[in-house]
């Protein structure tokens, strides 16, 4: 029986862990402002109007870091904000899981 008890435990204590590395993390990412449709290439030269286009049509908000789109879950505030930088670079700080950003602050990028 002291057996099976150790290793409950032991299973436990790793599925604890594991869920503290699953855990999304509190960052700031600094890119341009793009829908998640196009991501990193716009087929329109004018960022800012391909970006808007895309949202008509029903896409989401992206940040494009490098070659790297995140997807960007934002309250209608946030996205308020998104819109007037839609094609300019903007810090955005949220918890990151993966390709996603659960968006906490929005900001114009420092040049």
């Amino acid at each position: 029986m002291k057996v099976k008890t150790s290793s409950v435990l032991a299973l436990v204590a790793a599925f604890a862990f594991g869920a503290v590395i699953l855990k999304a993390a509190n960052m700031t990412l600094t890119g341009e402002v793009s829908d998640a449709m196009c991501g990193v290439n716009h087929p329109i030269k004018d960022a800012a109007a391909c970006t808007r286009v895309c949202l008509g049509k029903g896409s989401g908000y992206a940040l494009v870091v490098k070659d790297k789109a995140y997807t960007l879950k934002a309250s209608d505030k946030e996205k308020t904000e998104l819109d007037k930088l839609a094609g300019k670079m903007a810090m955005i700080t949220g918890d990151v899981n993966g390709t996603t950003i659960t968006v906490t602050s929005v900001k114009m990028a420092a040049h």
